[in-house]
């Protein structure tokens, strides 16, 4: 269901500019004096728009590419940052002079977070999410100040809520002036919005489209690009991706690593749960190929299940000096965490691990060897 906006929406057309250039920071830090320099030179200079996009999400990246577009096009300034929770910006370093408006780019903030900026801040606050978990985090109309708007729709992906936003917006303002009201160029328009489609399929958790999976997995290698304070040419790489070639590297990393899985489950043996306790499975080690224990496990579990044991997939490797036991199964009837708490682990029933002492490992695996 969608959401609709909580406090006053207000129409005001928005003014803007080219994205100021940013100091490189060499820190992993988001708060980092760099940034907070970065905010101290936008009260400086009394900046009036902030954006803070969610990091690293790709959702949060493409919605400031939208907002970076569309106030590139206004030439006015706007100071971009990312925002990350695992140190995040408090609410004095964002009070900056000359702020008029402030957007929250696919997140709300830690809780009351958004609510505390607009009353201390007093400029325009606009946050997008589309996530369902925020709902309850939001406050009431009365409790929520006429300077803060949000805008949360869970049928929409933030990224895609951005874009509408901003496309109307620009629209609004140029279509008086007899210029194209269109955000992206027409050579970037369709690729474009592919990638939004697949990002939102991803957002809202559909998995429908064709290649999801591989769209996903060949993406994942854009993540470390998404600090546009550390990389300034993110906005022009967004602008470049092209769902084919994701798909195309996401297909190729799969055929990849299920030809490094088939060649250790050539190798699988009958591992005897628990000494047999728990009954019998097949089994592989794995060492050094720790990434591939899910897959290895849930094919292991049918090729199991096809044997006449249980369904049931071990996956062993050494992790830090310690032997690592990964159990997986595709039978929604079938628990692994029995055995993974019984030796000190957990998980879920169709995913647990636990830490195995060599001795006993070998008397899982003795004499059953296949």
């Amino acid at each position: 269901m969608a959401v609709s906006s909580v406090g006053k929406w207000r129409r005001s057309i928005a003014v803007s500019a080219a994205m100021a250039p940013l100091p490189l920071s060499h820190t992993r830090s988001f708060r980092s004096d760099a940034a907070l320099e970065a905010l101290s030179k936008a009260s400086d200079e009394n900046v009036p728009y902030l954006l803070l996009y969610n990091y690293p999400c790709f959702s949060g990246a493409f919605s400031a590419l939208f907002a970076h577009l569309f106030h590139s096009r206004l030439n006015l300034p706007l100071l971009s940052l990312p925002f990350s929770s695992v140190e995040p910006f408090r609410v004095d370093d964002l009070c900056t002079r000359g702020l008029e408006r402030c957007y929250f780019l696919d997140f709300l903030g830690p809780k009351g977070f958004a609510v505390e900026f607009a009353r201390r801040a007093s400029c325009e606050v606009i946050a997008f999410d589309h996530r369902k978990s925020v709902l309850p985090e939001m406050p009431s109309d009365e409790d929520c100040p006429d300077n803060l708007t949000f805008r949360v729709n869970t049928e929409k992906s933030s990224s895609s809520a951005v874009y509408d936003y901003f496309s109307a917006k620009l629209a609004d303002v140029e279509c008086h002036n007899g210029m194209d009201a269109s955000l992206l160029q027409v050579e970037d328009r369709d690729r474009v919005e592919m990638v939004l489609k697949y990002i939102e399929d991803g957002d809202l958790r559909r998995w429908s489209l064709p290649d999801i999976r591989a769209f996903n997995i060949g993406l994942s290698e854009w993540r470390s690009k998404l600090n546009c304070f550390t990389n300034p040419y993110m906005c022009e790489q967004l602008l470049e991706i092209s769902a084919t070639d994701v798909i195309a590297k996401g297909k190729s990393y799969i055929s990849a690593r299920q030809k490094a899985a088939n060649k250790l489950l050539d190798k699988a043996l009958k591992i005897r749960l628990g000494r047999g306790f728990y009954g019998e499975c097949l089994g592989v080690r794995a060492d050094g190929n720790s990434e591939l224990s899910d897959e290895i496990g849930k094919q292991l579990s049918v090729k199991s299940a096809a044997a006449g044991l249980r369904p049931i997939g071990a996956v062993i490797f050494m992790q830090r000096r310690n032997l690592k036991m990964c159990l997986r199964s595709t039978d929604t009837a079938t628990d692994t965490c029995e055995v993974a708490k019984a030796y000190g682990g957990g998980g879920t029933p169709s995913s647990s691990s636990f830490i195995i002492r060599m001795d006993e490992y070998n008397q899982w695996v003795s004499g059953n060897s296949r």
